[in-house]
């Protein structure tokens, strides 16, 4: 197993994981473009890969991406006293179905624990689903309250 930030050659493995991401939980969209999808997921993939905004995390092996998680670094607003890290949103948590419960999710998190430790970044934040509340509490996240959100019409 290699745990490694994702580079241009996983773009069509990841445009696919995503699909199927959301298939899973939502088989409305199974109706939808997959040409539209995967050019708008490609693009995004391409410019997040090569910004220092994204990072983007797998697990594969022999070639084939079996997980991925997504953080995208938020940058916080200096505050006079203290240097200020940014913070880590993660998102778009995946397994293929058939690689679950071999805890390859979890020596992916352990590796992205690993690195906001060694780079000082303040906090990791996931909204996770109700399925996977004990993925995270196994791993050592704590269940917080709900933030707020304004949400315009």
């Amino acid at each position: 197993m290699n745990i490694r930030l994702a580079e241009i050659k996983d773009i069509p493995q990841l445009i696919r994981m995503r699909w199927d991401f959301t298939i899973e939980y939502d088989e409305s969209k199974k109706n939808e473009s997959f040409d539209d999808f995967e050019m708008e997921c490609g693009s995004f993939l391409e410019s997040a890969i090569n910004s220092d905004q994204w990072f983007i995390w797998v697990a594969e092996e022999n070639g084939k991406v079996l997980s991925h998680i997504y953080i995208e670094l938020i940058r916080k607003v200096p505050r006079p006293g203290r240097i200020t890290y940014p913070f880590a949103y993660m998102t778009n948590v995946y397994t293929v179905p058939e690689y679950r419960s071999k805890d390859i999710g979890s020596n992916l998190l352990t590796a992205i624990n690993n690195w906001i430790k060694e780079n000082n970044f303040e906090f990791i934040i996931v909204w996770p689903s109700d399925d996977s509340i004990d993925y995270y509490k196994k791993n050592n996240y704590v269940h917080c309250k709900e933030p707020m959100e304004y949400i315009p019409f």
